[in-house]
C-alpha cells in the first residue's frame, strides 16, 4: 500500500469547491526576521480553522451509499473531529466522535455543534481510540483514521499542490509532525513536482515519535511534561505514514517550548493571524535552526 501522485490530484480534483482554496502569502516582515523567503499557507483560513478538513472530506466523499448510510467514526480530541464532523453534516452523514477526557470544553462544543454524536471516553488518544474501534464493530460503522489512512494522506497532500502551484520555485518545506499524515501527503506532492525541494519534518523536542521510530526506539515523553504544540504530540507516529514518508524526508529537526511560544506571538504581532502551537511548528523551525534556511525560499 503506497500513495501516487495521482491520488492525490484525484483528492484535489474531489475537493474543488467544498474547502477554501487557501492564499500562500510572501511576509516581508517574517522573512526579515528568520533570514529566510517565507511564504505562509494560511489554512487556518479553512472553516473548522485546520487543513484537516482535506483529508476527512476527501475520504467521505469516496464512501458508497449503504457506508454512508450507517455513518462514520472517529477518535480525536481536535482538528480532524471538527473537520469530519463539519463535513459529514454537510453531506448527509451520521458521525461519532469519540473524546479523550480531557478534551477542552470549547472543541467538545464546536464538535457538538457540528452535528456529531460526541462520546468522551478515556484519559487519552489510545484509550479513546480503543473505544471507537469497538463502536465501529458494534454499530458497523466506518472508522475514519486521523492520518493512518491513504484517503486521508491523498486530501492533505492537496495542501502541497496549491503552494506549488502558487509559488512553483519553493525551496524548503518545514512540515508539522504528528502522527505523519500531513508530511506523508504533502511529501509524496513536492517530491514529484520537484526533485531538488527539501523536506523538513518538524516535531516537538518533547514527544519525538517520529525521530524515535528512525532510531527504533521509543519515544519518552519528559516526565509527563506536555507541549503547546498538543496537535503534533502523538505517542505514536502511523505506520503507514511513516514507510511512505520516511524515504521522502530530509531531515527531521526538535523543536523546544519556547520556540513555539515566539512562533504563535510571531503570527499574531506580525501576520495579525492565530495560529495553534501545531501551526507554529515550522515558523518554530526557522527561528531554531536559521543556518539550515537562510537565504533560502521555504513554505510553512
Amino acid at each position: 500500500m503506497t500513495l501516487a501522485f495521482d491520488d492525490i490530484l484525484a483528492a484535489q480534483a474531489r475537493l474543488q469547491g467544498h474547502i477554501e482554496r487557501t492564499p500562500c502569502r510572501f511576509s516581508r516582515t517574517l522573512s526579515e526576521i528568520t533570514g529566510a523567503e517565507v511564504w505562509v499557507k494560511f489554512e487556518n483560513l479553512q472553516f473548522t480553522a485546520a487543513y484537516k478538513e482535506r483529508g476527512a472530506l476527501n475520504k467521505l466523499l469516496q464512501l458508497g451509499e449503504n457506508v454512508r448510510a450507517r455513518g462514520v467514526i472517529a477518535a480525536s480530541a481536535g482538528n480532524h473531529s471538527q473537520g469530519l464532523a463539519y463535513h459529514a453534516a454537510r453531506l448527509g452523514i451520521p458521525v461519532t466522535i469519540v473524546m479523550p477526557k480531557a478534551t477542552p470544553f470549547m472543541k467538545v462544543q464546536q464538535t457538538r455543534a457540528h452535528g456529531a454524536e460526541v462520546v468522551i471516553e478515556g484519559d487519552g488518544y489510545d484509550e479513546a481510540a480503543a473505544k471507537a474501534r469497538s463502536l465501529c464493530d458494534e454499530r458497523e460503522l466506518t472508522f475514519v483514521h486521523p492520518f493512518d489512512d491513504l484517503d486521508v494522506m491523498a486530501g492533505q497532500g492537496t495542501v502541497a499542490l496549491e503552494m506549488l502551484e502558487d509559488v512553483p520555485d519553493l525551496e524548503v518545506l518545514p512540515i508539522p509532525i504528528g502522527g505523519g499524515g500531513l508530511i506523508a501527503g504533502m511529501a509524496t506532492a513536492a517530491k514529484h513536482l520537484s526533485q531538488n525541494i527539501r523536506v523538513v519534518g518538524v516535531e516537538p523536542a518533547i514527544m519525538p515519535s517520529f525521530t524515535a521510530k528512525m532510531r527504533g526506539v521509543r519515544t519518552m515523553q519528559n516526565g509527563g511534561a506536555s507541549t503547546i504544540a498538543e496537535g503534533i504530540a502523538v505517542k505514536a507516529v502511523g505506520e503507514l505514514t511513516y514507510s511512505i514518508a520516511r524515504p521522502l524526508i530530509d531531515e527531521v529537526l526538535l523543536i523546544e517550548e519556547p520556540h513555539f511560544e515566539r512562533g504563535i506571538a510571531l503570527y499574531c504581532n506580525v501576520e495579525k493571524t492565530v495560529a495553534e502551537g501545531a501551526g507554529a511548528a515550522s515558523l518554530a523551525a526557522l527561528l531554531a535552526y536559521p543556518d539550515k534556511f537562510r537565504g533560502r525560499k521555504c513554505g510553512l
